[in-house]
């Protein structure tokens, strides 16, 4: 059969809404037959992503279909469990196979299995494809044949493996399938209409492929080499933007790494933030490998001890902290930035996340399903691991003793209150000695800026010397147990 008359061959994309570095993409174009692009939004498999995800997913799938149609093919959109649709297409089509990028967490590979199964019966060849990490899991073991469970001995086992494959070019044409009927995206109602929160996002991001390799591009020629140090600013753009690009594969691991040990080789002067950059890209596939060890890592605690922790339900406390309202600054600013923008500055995500956890004694949880909603790069991985992180209860835990000051943290990582002026605006009169710490400010101090403490603005929601106290004792009661 000549490649002219063969059978299509169906690409299904999950969360690798790219072209470049597509395994399962680059190996049926290279065949030479007709190619279907389908997109199967199955809710049932994994957890379904939070408001936020679903306003991104929306456009990445907008800027993946006209990538593909430039290529002159299309990309087909059907809802439903995947293991039911994708042989439905591939029956319609006459499809001879259909390709796939693996995801290595449970949920997926049991439905990979369901649809591996459900094409042997009609006869289709089915084939997966390694893309989502740098490295698989199964090549990161101890001597017990268990995932390591500390960073450092972790990456360092990735780092001596070598560098991962080379990216895969994109196609540059693509052969058209059967015409098959597609699903309006506006009928899958991602987007927020009434009403309409994503204005933020929309000045804030521009998702899809495209956008992705440009920012890639610009954080390495400019940013990467004050990446040491300014990563840790919120006032400054000093972070790389990349996290929800990766989160939805417009990027792949391997192209973000490649890109920056050519940068490095090209320019030693970022050569410090490169090697630091590239191991926040390892600390990334670190929470994906625990996640694939522990696929209720976003509900259940990596350290049982922590079963018996006396968590408070304080719905009122909960809910100052979740509208920036807690009366600490640098805490309210990053949750008014995560809610207008999607994303809030990796700095301040572990203090706001130590705040409500250790200060208010609020249950991780709670604060890791406040983020998945709200987070434009909820990631089934990164997002509750380095919540357990900070919980002190997850596998390359922080010392429970360590508690943020978040007055300290302020002071120190925003020091003249820029990034607080910014996002909480009610402040913008304060001087930055006092910007951090407004109860301080005297009253003649708090009149000139406007500012009425408990009204404009509320008074501290617990001391901290008090709530460090108690979470100290809350701590030691589970070391004891």
């Amino acid at each position: 059969m000549t490649p002219s008359s063969a059978p299509p061959i169906i690409v299904w994309f999950r969360d690798d809404l790219r072209l470049s570095d597509h395994p399962a993409l680059h190996a049926a174009a290279g065949t030479g037959a007709p190619v279907i692009c389908l997109y199967v939004l199955d809710e049932t498999a994994g957890r379904a992503p939070g408001g936020a995800a679903r306003w991104w997913l929306a456009q990445s799938l907008r800027a993946l279909g006209a990538e593909i149609a430039a290529r002159g093919g299309s990309l087909v959109l059907r809802k439903g469990p995947a293991a039911k649709i994708i042989p439905e297409v591939a029956r319609d089509s006459g499809a001879s196979a259909v390709h796939w990028n693996e995801i290595a967490q449970a949920p997926h590979q049991a439905v990979e299995k369901q649809l591996e199964a459900a094409l042997a019966k009609l006869g289709v060849d089915s084939q997966s494809f390694p893309g989502d990490l740098l490295v698989h899991p199964a090549a990161i073991r101890n001597k017990e044949g268990r995932g390591l469970r500390v960073f450092t001995p972790f990456w360092r086992r990735v780092l001596s493996l070598g560098d991962p494959p080379k990216p895969l070019p994109a196609p540059k044409q693509l052969r058209p399938g059967p015409e098959l009927a597609s699903e309006a995206l506006e009928s899958w109602k991602l987007e927020p209409s009434k009403p309409d929160w994503a204005g933020g996002l929309r000045e804030r991001w521009t998702p899809g492929e495209v956008s992705a390799r440009a920012r890639l591009r610009d954080f390495l020629k400019h940013t990467a080499r004050f990446y040491v140090g300014d990563r840790d600013r919120p006032d400054r753009e000093g972070a790389s933007g990349l996290s929800p690009h990766l989160r939805f594969g417009e990027l792949s691991p391997r192209q973000v790494w490649h890109a920056a040990r050519f940068a490095a080789a090209e320019d030693p002067a970022p050569g410090a933030g490169v090697e630091k950059f590239l191991s926040e890209l390892g600390w990334r596939e670190f929470c994906r490998h625990l996640l694939h060890d522990h696929p209720g890592l976003a509900s259940e605690n990596l350290q049982a001890n922590f079963d018996g922790f006396p968590w408070t339900r304080d719905a009122r406390a909960l809910a100052a902290w979740q509208r920036g309202r807690t009366g600490y600054p640098i805490v309210d600013a990053g949750l008014r930035e995560l809610w207008h923008t999607g994303v809030m500055h990796n700095r301040v995500r572990m203090v706001a996340a130590s705040f409500v956890v250790k200060h208010l004694l609020i249950d991780w949880r709670d604060g890791e399903s406040w983020f998945w909603d709200t987070l434009v790069d909820a990631d089934a991985g990164s997002n509750p691991a380095n919540w357990q992180w900070v919980a002190g209860c997850g596998a390359d835990a922080a010392p429970y003793f360590r508690i943020f000051n978040p007055v300290l943290q302020g002071e120190k990582f925003d020091p003249d209150g820029a990034y607080v002026r910014r996002w909480v605006p009610e402040l913008q009169g304060l001087p930055a000695k006092l910007v951090h710490r407004p109860w301080q400010a005297t009253p003649i101090e708090l009149t000139s800026a406007g500012i009425t403490l408990g009204k404009t603005y509320p008074q501290p929601i617990i001391d901290h010397t008090k709530g460090r106290e108690r979470a100290l004792l809350a701590y030691a009661k589970i070391r004891r147990s």
